[in-house]
């Protein structure tokens, strides 16, 4: 599904050249489940940013679903953003004066190819999905933070994407809204089969996927498979326990 190849991605800063990527291979079978793992500046969102053709690397070759990602034109990452990728943000991204069901419907908009009514029953179909059906008339600033994400998560299903990338999709929220939202990956990822790979700093949300990859100065430094995935709603372990048991 996803196959990035000794891919690296440079920064100009002024006369100073940043590399953010350095010769990073990764590859990402369909329907996995993965965690990318590290500490600020250690390239974790610039390679989701590559991954959900937001951005291109400076060197290296990116196959998603078998297309040579830098062969296609930018009409065509459009379009493979529009209806294969789904983002969700650590910020929810979320237009203020707008309903929760006009936020879901608004990358139908853009995708194309469904009536009003057609785009009304889908947006319905994926809030139902992530647990709204009864918020569909409220402004962001009449939902919770859990609710907020959840309407952004049904946003990134609406085009109903075979990959869903996630950068700190919790980082806004407390541990136990973070925990109900990390049940919803879980649930979408065993009921559709998606490929889900998200970014996250906290070892015990990373131990909710099936594999996680670790990364420090651009660079992969660890990709190990997580033998007894939690499931959401175990108990938090202390956070040295944490540490030292996060890939155990």
């Amino acid at each position: 599904m996803i196959e990035v190849a000794n891919i690296s991605r440079v920064f100009q800063m002024g006369k100073t050249e940043v590399r953010a990527l350095d010769d990073v291979s990764l590859r990402l079978e369909k329907g996995e489940m993965a965690a990318v793992m590290g500490p600020s500046g250690s390239g974790k969102s610039t390679l989701l940013s590559i991954l959900g053709c937001l951005d291109a690397p400076t060197e290296g070759t990116y196959r998603l679903d078998g297309t040579k990602v830098e062969k296609l034109t930018d009409r065509q990452l459009a379009a493979v953003r529009s209806h294969k990728i789904g983002f969700v943000f650590q910020q929810f991204n979320l237009l203020a004066r707008a309903s929760a069901l006009d936020n879901v419907m608004l990358p139908l908009v853009y995708g194309g190819g469904l009536s009003g009514r057609a785009r009304r029953k889908r947006a319905e179909e994926v809030l139902d999905q992530v647990g709204l059906r009864d918020r569909l008339r409220h402004r962001p600033n009449e939902l919770s933070g859990g609710e907020q994400q959840r309407v952004a998560i049904a946003r990134a299903l609406a085009n109903r994407p075979v990959i869903l990338l996630a950068d700190e999709p919790t980082g806004m929220l407390d541990s136990k809204t973070g925990t109900e939202i990390i049940r919803l990956f879980q649930d979408l990822h065993r009921d559709s089969g998606q490929t889900v790979l998200y970014v996250t700093h906290d070892p015990f949300i990373a131990r909710h996927t099936q594999r996680v990859v670790r990364m420090a100065d651009g660079q992969i430094i660890g990709d190990e498979p997580i033998q007894h995935p939690l499931e959401a709603g175990t108990p938090r372990p202390s956070e040295v326990a944490l540490v030292s048991n996060s890939l155990s």
